[in-house]
């Protein structure tokens, strides 16, 4: 959201915000899901902007009277003295919400966990950190569905996709905790599979995109995907369905593959396969676009190496550590349970020092 934080940048978004209300009230706006939707988490963006304006230029607006009454009365002096003390830091909170935040942090989130280096191990790994991700999704009230997995022997995923979705519209959608995830988790524990008692590293990749789906700008060729499709199966690759229902979509320009097999039929997992390539092209279209115009763009690891990771999950120590900002603490127990709040809050913090500090150069 890049806006002014002068006069008239705040009172433009009062005027959206105003738009925005009266539209979600129209009941015509919402036979359009996608629409609907995208106005809905447009105007929960807004909110918290509009709310901090309003309650500064209403404290500006008592000052300014109880000044004018003071002069009559001294008594309200002291009053009009109160209410100057509160205007810095209303001052302060809006030139933060002003300040322009990731555009996707209102979007849902789709999820591709893969094991690495480590074998049965690895995979078993990347089966915690899908138990983590769904655990802290179940916290926060958001449906995850499974897409399509490839299971192994143990237990574990080698391959798996997730979509994590909000059930209601928010500024804070799930992108904006789960943004962070992408890249190499690093594991050291003794496996399951260790008679020795050796502590082994592993690894898991994570990569995440929003779920732009519907709303993703990029148009996608026919003659640039190739589809086939397959028999759905469970965990550990058994055939749980007597028909070619499953589909695989792969765009050949880029080699991205999408699988989904989790609807009733071939055309409802072939729909909603496309909606994922869409969300993934659009991903790697912004990504393509903040790497022109950034020499150091910070992207998400793409292969699976123990050697470049984001976090390290170490279990003798029960220390969790995430490599990017210097997080680190002994919960790993109750991290790996779905309570990530704190490792999400540490990144997020670090994230908004950053756009706070380039907006200001940039002022």
């Amino acid at each position: 959201m890049a806006v002014s934080s002068s006069a008239a940048g705040v009172d433009a978004l009062i005027d959206e915000y105003a738009e925005l209300e009266a539209r979600l009230a129209d009941p015509a706006v919402h036979a359009d899901a996608a629409t609907a939707r995208k106005l809905g988490r447009r105007y929960a963006e807004l909110g918290p902007v509009v709310a901090v304006a309003r309650e500064l230029a209403g404290a500006r607006s008592d000052e300014a009277a109880a000044r004018e009454l003071a002069a009559e009365d001294r008594a309200f002096a002291e009053e009009a003295d109160e209410i100057a003390a509160r205007i810095p830091a209303l001052e302060a909170r809006l030139a933060e919400l002003l300040v322009p935040r990731d555009p996707h942090d209102g979007d849902d989130v789709v999820m591709e966990v893969k094991s690495g280096e480590g074998g049965e191990e690895s995979a078993l790994f990347a089966g915690d950190l899908v138990r983590m991700y769904t655990r802290f999704a179940e916290r926060h009230g958001w449906k995850v569905e499974v897409l399509d997995s490839v299971g192994s022997d143990l237990g574990g995923y080698k391959d798996i996709t997730l979509v994590l979705r909000s059930r209601t519209p928010s500024a804070d959608g799930v992108w904006s905790a789960l943004k962070f995830e992408g890249g190499v988790h690093r594991v050291q524990r003794v496996p399951v599979t260790e008679s020795q008692g050796r502590i082994h590293t592993s690894a898991a990749g994570v990569l995440v995109y929003p779920d732009t789906g519907e709303d993703a700008e990029i148009e996608v060729d026919e003659n640039d995907i190739r589809v086939d499709v397959f028999r759905s199966s469970g965990h550990g690759g058994q055939s749980v369905n007597t028909t070619d229902s499953a589909v695989r979509i792969t765009h050949l320009p880029t080699g991205i593959v999408v699988s989904c097999q989790n609807e009733r039929s071939q055309l409802q997992n072939r729909a909603r396969a496309m909606e994922v390539l869409r969300s993934r092209l659009q991903a790697l279209h912004e990504a393509e676009q903040a790497a022109a115009a950034s020499a150091e763009r910070k992207s998400q690891v793409r292969t699976v190496d123990r050697s470049e990771r984001i976090r390290t999950y170490n279990f003798p120590e029960n220390r969790i550590s995430d490599h990017r900002v210097g997080y680190k603490a002994h919960n790993l127990s109750t991290v790996l349970d779905g309570d990530l709040d704190d490792v999400v809050a540490a990144l997020t913090r670090a994230e908004r020092a950053e756009a706070i500090a380039a907006a200001e150069e940039g002022a």
